[in-house]
């Protein structure tokens, strides 16, 4: 969509799209790097396992064609032939072999890490297409593949005149040397020549690995269009969100709603502000905001209250100073614990007189002294 939209791709790829691509098994990878791995390593692990190679192989041959006049009418003697030839060798190649898997895994993750993805292992018959397979072939890389390989042939070209032209002396000397000796030199010679040429491959992983790393990240930008449409998947469509919001803040006042029932009174503005306020010696503490409303939550406030019959008390300057300061089940500041004290003990003393155990309590009046910061 972004394509035909005519937009080009400039931003730079997000998380998001980062970790989807790796689950899809899009990592940066450099073939010429794991190729170079594999074969510095093998190079070095016949340097240092050459001279035990060489002897158990010296060792298998002897044993194969040195034999008793008796051993060629005994068919048992091949198995036994063979069976001392493979445990000579067994050791030295199997060091090889694991030495080669290590390389391979290195150079494989060095570049991009370990992944396993389930998804790129998936057939695509998008990848049999002849026109796909045409379009690689004379696309960016398919030329980009093209000039490396130039490069390699060029660089490996080099490798092969200079080791030849500075080693042509020592090349000479081993058809006077006498055998083993020139045997010996020419295998150690050879030796160190395929391993200068497979260190001359780092002049084309130097080369393609940070040509892999941008390509990689040629490959994975984004439009504007599309950061802002998995910003907006991330985050919610505004709809949704709000609907979210109206749903939580129902759910909110339905939870208030039910702790008025057990408030110790309320207080009212008297018509725009309601503050739930409960008291539980048994916790120790301050009086606390259980349920606060404007307008018509406050009048519904006032509407449980008379269900529930809760003292309600009107004091304007008291009930939005709460209102204000105060957030649902928190305390009361300490500024207003005097006021509020002497509501709270006015609706005790008057409770008591209805019972016809103390007498009528003096009127609070309408409006007590507030704090400076605290007038609303």
């Amino acid at each position: 969509m972004a394509e035909a939209d005519g937009q080009e791709k400039t931003e730079d790829p997000t998380g998001k799209k980062l970790s989807d691509a790796r689950n899809k098994g899009q990592v940066t990878r450099s073939k010429d790097l794991g190729t170079a791995a594999i074969l510095i390593m093998a190079s070095f692990i016949l340097i240092m396992l050459g001279d035990s190679l060489g002897h158990a192989f010296m060792v298998m041959m002897t044993d194969a064609f040195t034999f008793e006049r008796e051993a060629v009418f005994d068919p048992s003697q091949m198995l036994v032939v063979f069976a001392t030839g493979v445990a000579e060798m067994v050791l030295p190649t199997l060091a090889i072999l694991v030495a080669l898997f290590i390389a391979g895994v290195v150079g494989t993750i060095a570049l991009g890490g370990m992944n396993f993805s389930t998804e790129a292992m998936m057939p695509k018959f998008s990848k049999m297409s002849p026109m796909a397979g045409l379009k690689r072939m004379f696309g960016t890389q398919g030329v980009v593949e093209l000039l490396k390989s130039i490069l390699k042939v060029a660089v490996i070209g080099c490798g092969v005149w200079g080791i030849l032209h500075f080693s042509f002396a020592d090349i000479l000397v081993l058809s006077s040397t006498p055998f083993p000796s020139s045997a010996e030199a020419a295998l150690d010679m050879l030796l160190w020549m395929f391993l200068i040429l497979c260190m001359s491959l780092l002049v084309i992983v130097v080369v393609d690995v940070p040509y892999q790393i941008w390509h990689q990240k040629e490959q994975l930008k984004m439009t504007k269009q599309e950061v802002k449409d998995e910003h907006k998947d991330q985050d919610g469509k505004p709809e949704v969100k709000g609907r979210i919001r109206r749903l939580q803040m129902e759910a909110a006042q339905r939870r208030m709603m039910g702790e008025v029932p057990d408030a110790d009174v309320i207080v009212t503005n008297p018509t725009h502000y309601s503050v739930a306020i409960k008291y539980d010696p048994s916790k120790g503490g301050a009086p606390m905001v259980v349920a606060k409303g404007v307008d018509q939550i406050a009048l519904k406030i006032r509407e449980i209250a008379r269900e529930y019959e809760v003292p309600v008390m009107s004091s304007p300057q008291l009930c939005r100073a709460i209102y204000h300061t105060t957030e649902l089940d928190r305390e009361i500041p300490h500024e207003l614990f005097v006021a509020v004290a002497q509501i709270l003990a006015y609706i005790f003393q008057l409770e008591q007189f209805r019972k016809g155990r103390g007498k009528r309590p003096t009127p609070l009046p309408k409006e007590f002294d507030m704090p400076q910061g605290f007038k609303y």
